[in-house]
């Protein structure tokens, strides 16, 4: 495998072939290579998009490495939601047939037939439901105001999972969510929508794109770098 260092960090990287694709995509994952995904490039341009964006790998790397100090979720476990970790009370309640997860507005509650402890695989489903239908009754509300704000039109919204994106734009100006937006900051989440709108009159990372990216949302800049540092794969 190629191989890159960028000061001490020592980047390893596998190329995977997306014809779909019109741009190249980097994703850092626990316990696997960086993979680079996208239009057949030699390995000497790979090693330049992946140097292009070797700062961002370097820090996601630190991240998905660290030890897991507790695997199992328990009562005092953080749950991530619109910016914020929450409190989170596991429940050993017998009576019910399987788990089941709620949110208060100020702590998200499990109860689990199996114990006052949940594996994140147990877990995972649930969370992905609770994001899945927050984004329907919230995200997608705000969609449409930044329409109305922005005087872009999609042909559509819907929340769909992704392999390592937040959203995406596609060929026929509908735009899709992963349901993983939920955990960002609220004005994160509103630059993820006014970007993927932009993509419906520009449909590249070209200067008229982000001129027209901030003629609506002239922080833009601050909440890009917001979405960079949450953990997820970033396009080059």
């Amino acid at each position: 495998m190629p191989v890159l260092q960028y000061g001490q960090t020592i980047i390893e990287w596998s190329f995977q072939l997306d014809t779909n694709l019109k741009r190249h995509y980097v994703t850092v994952e626990r316990g696997r290579l960086v993979l680079l995904r996208g239009p057949q490039v030699g390995e000497s341009e790979q090693e330049a998009l992946v140097l292009r964006r070797a700062r961002w790998i370097r820090e996601k790397l630190s991240q998905v490495n660290l030890p897991v100090a507790n695997e199992s979720i328990v009562t005092g476990s953080r749950l991530r939601y619109c910016g914020r970790t929450y409190f989170t009370e596991v429940r050993h309640s017998r009576e019910m047939l399987r788990p089941t997860l709620t949110f208060t507005a100020s702590r998200f509650i499990v109860d689990n037939p199996d114990g006052a402890s949940i594996e994140p695989n147990v877990l995972l489903p649930l969370l992905d439901r609770f994001y899945r239908e927050r984004a329907h009754e919230k995200l997608l509300a705000r969609v449409r105001y930044w329409q109305r704000e922005t005087g872009l039109h999609a042909a559509g919204a819907r929340i769909r999972h992704f392999q390592s994106r937040w959203a995406s734009c596609n060929a026929s100006n509908t735009l899709e969510f992963h349901p993983r937006v939920m955990e960002l900051p609220a004005c994160v989440q509103d630059y993820v929508i006014v970007h993927e709108l932009c993509h419906t009159l520009e449909r590249n990372h070209t200067k008229a794109f982000w001129a027209l990216v901030a003629s609506h949302m002239s922080d833009w800049e601050r909440r890009h770098q917001v979405l960079e540092r949450a953990m997820f794969g970033d396009a080059v």
